[in-house]
């Protein structure tokens, strides 16, 4: 699939069970595959994604679903992970779009 890159500026992401996620900033790319490696998303859902103090993430282009007038992607599950379970050091929240 071709998609020229401004196209995708200010899009709004949702996920394919119609949880709306953010709209697009800016885009990743991978100039050494030559490919697109995520998106960047502001304004984020807080229903979607924790996102703390940050002022948004990065949306990996893998769990892109479809491009047209929005962007679908995987839905995602917010997961707690906790510091005693030794999952990572400073805690924080892991997303798994085939986690059901």
């Amino acid at each position: 699939m071709e998609i020229e890159l401004s196209s995708l500026y200010g899009q709004e992401i949702y996920t394919d069970r119609g949880v709306y996620v953010g709209r697009i900033e800016d885009v990743n790319v991978d100039i050494t595959e030559k490919r697109v490696s995520g998106l960047a998303v502001r304004d984020i859902n807080p229903n979607a994604f924790d996102t703390g103090d940050k002022a948004g993430v990065i949306i990996p282009y893998r769990w892109v679903i479809a491009i047209g007038d929005i962007v679908l992607i995987k839905h995602v599950r917010k997961r707690l992970v906790s510091n005693e379970e030794g999952e990572g050091s400073s805690g924080g929240e892991e997303v798994n779009p085939n986690e059901e």
